[in-house]
C-alpha cells in the first residue's frame, strides 16, 4: 500500500542562535536547510552496487524540488545574549525528526530510515 504524505501549507522556523549578525544571511541558512531536510527525509537516497554509487549526479539522484517546497517563514529570536552564535546545519537535523514525529502523531506509525519513499511516503 502507498501513502502519501499532503504538502504542508507553509513551515514557521524559530531559532535563538545569539546574536545573527547579518540576519537575511541566517533566515537564508534556515530556508535552505528546511529544504535540504525534506530533501533527505523523503527523496535522497544513495545505493552502492559492486563498492560503488549507483548515483553519480541529479539526472538519478532525488531532490526535493521547488514546486513541493511550501513557503518558509522564519523568526529569529532575540535571547538578549551577547554571545556571537551560529546557525550551522541546524535546519535539516531538527526537520528530519520533526516530520518523522508528525507522521507518527498522524498515523501511529514510526518510520525508522530515510528516505521515506522507501516506505511509500511522497511529497505531493
Amino acid at each position: 500500500m502507498e501513502y502519501f504524505i499532503a504538502r504542508p501549507i507553509k513551515f514557521t522556523c524559530v531559532i535563538d542562535c545569539g546574536v545573527a549578525l547579518d540576519p537575511e544571511i541566517t533566515k537564508n541558512s534556515i530556508e535552505g536547510g528546511t529544504v535540504w531536510g525534506l530533501g533527505a527525509a523523503f527523496k535522497s537516497n544513495i545505493t552502492f552496487k559492486n563498492g560503488r554509487t549507483v548515483e553519480s549526479n541529479f539526472h538519478n539522484y532525488q531532490i526535493a524540488q521547488m514546486y513541493e517546497i511550501p513557503p518558509i517563514e522564519v523568526h529569529i529570536v532575540n535571547s538578549s545574549t551577547k554571545a556571537l552564535g551560529g546557525t550551522g546545519e541546524v535546519g535539516p537535523v531538527t526537520l528530519v525528526p520533526a516530520v518523522a514525529n508528525a507522521i507518527f502523531a498522524a498515523t501511529g506509525k514510526r518510520y525508522r530510515s530515510l528516505p521515506l519513499s522507501r516506505h511509500g511516503l511522497r511529497l505531493v
